[in-house]
């Protein structure tokens, strides 16, 4: 399924909030990524923490800003949400996000960013800069209850 629209607002580093074609609002979680999330912390390379969650949300935003986005809808994950590779003036969305720093490669579905991964390790961008807890472990260890 091919969904075209503008992001209204990114939640976090790999999920968007779409309104698509036919006005409908589309919660969308970027496909083989996994995004710092909203209110976690990393560390500078100086071991200084910073908003780390909140600064990927705010790159991501603004890497969008106007621009259609045109995903493609490859699954639906347990909440309901879209599961998809998305498109921002020509540029894989997802790609862009992972190599600038903001999200690491999900290997548990595929391969397809891990190279964009080590481009931002190697280059130390956004949270490669210092240290940070892989998301998943991160969110094991914040879990509510």
């Amino acid at each position: 399924e091919m969904l075209d629209g503008r992001a209204y607002r990114v939640v976090d580093g790999d999920t968007l909030m779409v309104l698509d074609s036919a006005n409908r609002q589309r919660e969308i979680r970027l496909f083989g990524i996994d995004a710092i999330e909203g209110n976690q912390q990393c560390l500078d390379a100086h071991g200084k923490p910073w908003a780390c969650g909140r600064e990927a949300a705010k790159a991501v935003r603004a890497f969008i800003g106007r621009s259609a986005v045109s995903c493609v809808v490859r699954d639906h994950d347990k909440f309901g949400r879209d599961v998809a590779v998305c498109d921002v003036r020509g540029l894989d969305l997802n790609r862009w996000i992972v190599r600038s720093g903001w999200a690491v490669a999900d290997e548990r579905f595929g391969s397809d960013y891990v190279a964009a991964e080590k481009e931002a390790q190697a280059a130390r961008a956004g949270i490669f800069a210092g240290s940070f807890t892989r998301p998943s472990q991160w969110r094991s260890q914040h879990r509510e209850g």
